[in-house]
């Protein structure tokens, strides 16, 4: 009888114990965050910091940022799950679920990414005022794994009978969208691919001069950015990371100030069958590897 009531206590005690440590790995639990390079460092940093520090109140949990050289990086860095939440271009969302044989699930999206679209610019005196002038010219685009700033952009010069790599005198990937507008204010290129929304955020804040730099086509609708995790999080994760973004207010001066910085009227919950065209864009490219 005393060495079952020594064994029932010994029970209690490492039952006890592994609660102890479970409750001290969940306190110390991290949220690790990355994002696509498609601005410089210091504007992502930027952006990230009230969104962090909102999501460490809603999670209950500590949020790291967590930045990345290339967008090749932030797919490895979430297939690879040394990341937990990653902010994704449609491109790039569509190569991270390949490389993770189909684990990447796709959370929520901003509301602009259902009908995003890319712009072409130029310098306003150069003479180009349509795709087909782009023959013969020089032309950037962002990063290879950049949805907006190349794989879209390709696509419609595909669509309009231009291959990029035989028809155009040079093409060039600048890394960022800042960096196409730079390139082309500054001449080094006849032509530039980007981002609708860091366009019209540069047109904005008077970085750009419109009358300058014009854009002189600007493609059709098509779904882009997201931010994803691995299918390995916890479900209830999954969930309370959704609901955070879902609940992100306009009408509440913490809301206006996250999602203006996001330039996102408002998030919604996406799914994988919404990137289903961009995989197909990119395999009609051979962009998909």
């Amino acid at each position: 009888m005393n060495l079952t009531r020594v064994v029932a206590s010994l029970a209690r005690g490492v039952v006890m114990s592994l609660a102890l440590v479970g409750a001290a790995a969940q306190a110390q639990q991290v949220l690790r965050v990355t994002a696509i390079p498609d601005e410089s460092p210091s504007e992502l940093a930027r952006k990230f910091a009230p969104l962090g520090q909102y999501l460490e109140s809603k999670l209950g949990m500590k949020v790291e940022w967590t930045p990345v050289t290339d967008y090749a990086a932030a797919v490895e860095t979430l297939v690879n799950k040394k990341v937990d939440l990653a902010w994704f271009g449609g491109f790039t969302f569509v190569q991270a679920n390949v490389r993770a044989g189909g684990k990447v699930v796709p959370l929520v999206q901003r509301e602009e990414d259902e009908k995003f679209r890319s712009v072409f610019i130029t310098d306003a005196k150069s003479g180009i005022n349509k795709l087909e002038d782009l023959k013969g010219k020089t032309l950037s685009f962002g990063s290879q794994s950049s949805t907006s700033g190349h794989l879209m952009p390709r696509s419609f010069l595909l669509a309009a009978k231009i291959n990029p790599d035989t028809d155009l005198k040079r093409v060039a990937f600048s890394g960022a969208h800042d960096a196409t507008i730079a390139a082309v204010a500054s001449g080094k290129v006849d032509a530039g691919a980007l981002n609708i929304s860091v366009w019209e955020k540069f047109v904005a804040e008077k970085k750009v001069d419109p009358a300058q730099v014009k854009v002189f086509y600007t493609t059709a609708p098509y779904y882009d950015y997201n931010w994803s995790v691995h299918a390995d999080m916890p479900q209830a994760l999954q969930e309370k990371i959704k609901a955070a973004f879902l609940a992100l207010d306009p009408a509440t001066p913490q809301g206006k100030e996250i999602l203006g910085l996001q330039r996102a009227a408002k998030f919604i919950a996406t799914k994988p069958a919404n990137y289903d065209g961009i995989k197909a864009a990119a395999e009609n490219a051979g962009l998909l590897k």
